[in-house]
């Protein structure tokens, strides 16, 4: 499912482009954290960023080291609920600064 292919930053930079592969490589590997974990845990970090190629492929990553759609959709939703209660906060301090409130300069 996952497409390989050289990425662009070990073609215009080989020597960091290589050693930042390696730490890729790293992470997508066996460690404390099994690789469905670790996969799991990449589509939440790539769904936060609003990243459709990235979302793509660690969502097939996802599916190749056994997670489960309701494992998937689960993480989605979570990621959700995180990305929507960091905005209301950041919206939360400038409503109160420029709409007042506590601290505000109308209140």
């Amino acid at each position: 499912m996952v497409t390989t292919r050289t990425p662009w930053y070990m073609l215009h930079s080989p020597e960091i482009g290589h050693a930042f592969q390696d730490f890729a490589d790293v992470c997508d590997g066996d460690g404390v954290l099994d690789r469905k974990t670790k996969a799991l845990l990449m589509l939440a970090a790539a769904s936060f960023l609003q990243r459709d190629d990235c979302i793509e492929d660690r969502l097939c990553r996802a599916l190749e080291a056994g997670a489960t759609k309701a494992e998937i959709t689960e993480t989605l939703l979570i990621t959700a609920f995180q990305s929507a209660e960091a905005l209301v906060e950041a919206e939360s301090a400038l409503y109160l600064k420029y709409l007042g409130g506590a601290n505000g300069p109308w209140s």
